[in-house]
């Protein structure tokens, strides 16, 4: 058969996923008779591209999902896309300021017809990427947050939550995206450790007896004070307490209230008070009856409410002319660095600002228990489980969710109002009359829900839900979900809630958290650093099934993954290795005409070695992946197939299958080569799915009963009647010991073409029968024509010696080298590494070396000075041997 003989995986990996996806394999049938596994897949923005966090998240589902689905039960990992509200209009948006046009300029249902387009043309990129990846997604079951269905399910909770009382409307205190011109949720801010000023201002008396001191970090804001406060317990301003004082610049009087909020240690004791534009002191203002007075417009400008100077001018712009103003008038007093923690729009970084608006809310603290509860009890399970309480505290503390956006991509809030008489009406659709006047014209609320709330409804609306399909009820809960820390509290908690709140079920029972993909330098990646690669010029590189592996090895469960182009020939060395073991395996088992059934094979004991490994890797394997420890079983498929079954079976029986006088061992090393080949295939599937179903169909042919697809095929199952740990402690020793000679030979560079006699010193019987059994082993791979064992033997002259299991190992030297002359080459090596070693000690001896000389320069003279006494104990040790 024709074997190239490069691995290419560009020409294999695009023809193995259409071939995967025709088949239909992806697609689990409903069986009532066995419990299934499912993955709902954390759903990609539609504006996404893939990048390195998405390449580490979807390969750990999908090594899981390939996993569960080699076990025989119905494996399902349901795809779907976020519409991302506000960062699919921003998108759009801004190819319309191409226009020189705005989205008040086209309308609502143009800005959203043109989304749909722009979704429709660009929005699957990140699925194609997916698909290039390999995932083994189920793409008949494909979901869209903005679909009907998911549409219909958002509109269904809403509701029910609104006639429970959870969803309510009010004026609050939210956070404000200038930029986005929206809400956003607290989660939904990024802080940033910022060093800022405090200022210190002086607001008259209004009796003209003198000023009180406060300090802000955001100066603008005090043109919508409304009180200054103290605390009722600082003696200092007892008696100022309901006198009034002059607001600077709106020269208005403004009280003197007292409230347990003010920290009598921070500042002057005094804290301006402003409802509209801080959340505690909105607290403040609804204790006190206050006045709240926006200042600022959605945009971050300052509005009519603000002195005309000011009006128009944007926040910052504003800040700088009130503060020369109150200098003008001997008002500023001291400035400080402050550093705080600043508040910035998780999407466009904007400075957030704390604003007073209309808004809708969900109650979560009533749902909240129920989740706590189930994680308390281990139904869902948190992995690592560090991360249980840092669930828990912010599931106990949490806080109304702010569910609307003044945007117009989502789902609009279906609330109705009457244009007669206000009434409002919440609905699925707009009411035909009014509950209130009978009136029939409406119009819909303008906001749009939170994305997150599609989102939360993932696991059940996928499904099918409010429906209750044949899917909903055999697929929830879920098993797995895997996703970023990061989005614990945004995502994964809410997920808890909704599903217990409306289905009264758990939506999955283990929560996987992987840490981040960052760069070698252990930052994270970015564009602007320069250090994001692209993972789709690496697929087109080095393949797919080389970045999976490559990414899976080198990330611990839990911990942070580390990308460097290095890291890359992890996976690509081994499929190259992969590809030569399984070409030299075709090439010669083609050969051999006839086969032995397994009860006829004639096995050694390096067949009966390969068979015991092999079951001991599976077992650790199936566990590896039971555990969610993929890196460790990536390590041991590695090990086996590289290490064990390449770099030792192979030469083991290379001598069996050149011997055509031996057809009987021919045939066994021909069967036991190829089925070890397609167990090494079944375990290597999940990581490496590509190569696994390439190399299968080439050895199909020669195995007709195997599954006609690896991705189908079971996971190899433990026959623990082949394992033999004392075959595996023998083959151990030889290992050991032909390693051994090889490294004798080599400190004395013997050609590999010399033969060599070995002596050997042995502890037990037992080692000479097996030395003296397995010489063939010897002879093959370290060119040894004769091993003289015995338990009582002396060490010859002129011979190196090593260590094995407690036998000595002795090479004697007389008639391969000229030992007189070796002995005055190593005698002139060492002198030389003497001198060098006297210099690196002088230097690291000197007092005012140490002293002046860098740290860096000094510890690089100490890693010298190891690395040469190495070298020169290594060398007396050769020299001594000889003597």
């Amino acid at each position: 058969m024709e074997i190239k003989k490069q691995y290419e995986p560009q020409e294999i990996e695009k023809k193995w996923y259409d071939h995967w996806i025709n088949k239909g394999y992806f697609t689990p049938e409903i069986d009532k008779s066995k419990k299934p596994y499912t993955i709902l897949i954390p759903p990609p923005n539609v504006t996404g591209h893939l990048h390195m966090g998405h390449v580490l998240n979807n390969t750990i589902q999908d090594v899981m999902i390939r996993y569960k689905r080699m076990t025989g039960v119905p494996a399902l990992w349901l795809p779907g896309v976020d519409h991302a509200g506000i960062a699919t209009q921003n998108v759009v948006e801004k190819e319309l300021a191409k226009e020189g046009k705005t989205r008040h300029d086209i309308g609502r249902e143009e800005l959203l017809k043109r989304i749909w387009e722009w979704k429709d043309a660009k929005g699957g990129r990140i699925i194609k990427q997916l698909k290039k990846l390999g995932a083994s997604c189920d793409w008949s079951r494909e979901r869209f947050t903005m679909d009907e269905q998911l549409s219909e399910a958002v509109k269904e909770v809403f509701i029910r939550l609104y006639e429970k009382g959870l969803i309510y409307k009010g004026k609050r205190i939210i956070n404000w995206c200038p930029r986005c011109v929206t809400a956003l949720a607290n989660d939904e801010v990024e802080h940033e450790d910022e060093t800022g000023h405090l200022w210190e201002i002086k607001y008259p008396l209004a009796d003209g007896k003198g000023y009180i001191s406060v300090e802000t970090t955001r100066p603008e804001t005090m043109l919508g004070d409304t009180a200054v406060a103290v605390n009722p317990a600082d003696e200092r301003y007892r008696e100022l307490i309901g006198k009034k004082v002059i607001l600077p610049l709106m020269n208005k009087e403004i009280p003197v209230i007292s409230d347990e909020y003010v920290d009598m240690a921070f500042g002057s004791g005094c804290v301006k008070i402003t409802p509209a534009h801080d959340p505690n002191d909105f607290e403040v203002g609804q204790r006190h009856d206050l006045e709240q007075i926006l200042v600022l417009d959605e945009h971050g400008v300052m509005n009519e409410n603000a002195p005309e100077k000011y009006r128009g001018m944007d926040r910052y712009k504003c800040r700088k002319a009130v503060l020369a103003d109150l200098k003008d008038l001997g008002l500023l007093g001291k400035i400080t660095e402050h550093q705080h923690a600043v508040g910035h729009c998780y999407r466009c970084e904007t400075v957030i600002e704390p604003y007073l608006s209309d808004q809708w809310f969900v109650k979560m603290k009533p749902m909240a228990e129920k989740a706590i509860e189930v994680v308390n009890n281990g139904q869902v399970k948190f992995q690592p489980e560090r991360w249980i309480k840092v669930y828990l505290h912010w599931m106990e503390n949490i806080r109304d969710w702010c569910i609307s956006r003044q945007i117009w991509w989502g789902h609009r809030i279906p609330a109705y109002y009457c244009e007669s008489c206000g009434e409002m009406v919440i609905a699925k659709d707009t009411p035909e009359s009014c509950p209130e006047c009978s009136e029939h014209s409406f119009r819909q609320d303008e906001d749009v829900l939170d994305t997150w709330f599609s989102s939360w409804l993932w696991p059940f609306s996928t499904l099918g839900w409010p429906r209750e399909t044949e899917d909903l009820e055999y697929f929830l809960p879920t098993n797995l979900l895997v996703t970023a820390p990061g989005i614990i509290y945004l995502w994964v908690a809410r997920m808890i809630m909704s599903t217990l709140e409306f289905k009264g079920l758990i939506p999955f029972d283990t929560v996987f958290l992987h840490g981040m993909v960052l760069d070698e330098n252990g930052r994270k990646m970015s564009k602007s650093l320069g250090n994001s690669p692209d993972p789709i010029d690496i697929i087109d590189r080095v393949g797919a099934d080389a970045l999976r592996f490559s990414m899976i090895f080198n990330t611990p469960k839990g911990q942070d993954s580390y990308y460097s182009e290095n890291i890359l020939e992890t996976g690509r060395n081994f499929a190259n290795k992969i590809w030569n073991a399984f070409r030299y395996i075709m090439m010669n088992v083609e050969k051999i005409e006839g086969d032995l059934e397994y009860k006829d094979l004639k096995m050694e004991l390096a067949d009966k070695w390969i068979y015991s490994r092999l079951q001991q890797t599976i077992m650790k394997v199936e566990s590896h992946y039971e555990n969610l420890r993929l890196n460790d079983a990536a390590l041991l498929v590695q090990d086996f197939i590289w290490k064990e079954f390449c770099n030792w079976y192979l030469e083991l029986s290379k001598e069996r299958i050149y011997d055509d006088a031996n057809p009987a061992g021919q045939k066994t090393v021909k069967y036991v080569l190829l089925d070890i080949l397609q167990n090494s295939m079944r375990l290597l599937q999940p990581l490496m799915p590509f190569i696994s179903e390439e190399i299968w169909h080439n050895i199909k042919p020669w195995l007709p009963q195997l599954e006609e697809s690896v991705v189908i095929a079971r996971f190899p199952e433990i026959k623990q009647e082949l394992i033999d740990e004392s075959i595996e402690t023998e083959i151990a020793l030889i290992q050991e010991t032909i390693t051994v000679i090889r490294h004798l030979r080599k400190q004395v560079n013997l050609p590999p073409g010399k033969q060599v006699k070995v002596i050997i010193k042995t502890i037990n019987e037992n080692q000479n029968i097996l030395l003296a059994e397995n010489m063939n082993y010897f002879s093959k791979l370290a060119n040894v024509i004769e091993i003289k064992s015995g338990m009582y033997l002396e060490k010859p002259q002129g011979c190196m010696a090593d260590v094995v299991m407690g036998m000595e190992v002795y090479l004697p030297l007389s008639g391969l080298i000229d030992i007189e002359s070796e002995q005055k080459r190593l005698q002139k090596q060492l002198d030389k590494i003497e001198s060098e070693l006297k210099k690196i000690t002088s230097k690291l001896h000197n007092e005012k070396f140490i002293k002046s000389a860098p740290e860096q320069i000094v510890l690089r003279e100490q890693e010298k000075y190891d690395e040469v006494k190495t070298k020169y104990d290594k060398t007396l040790e050769l020299l001594n041997g000889l003597k």
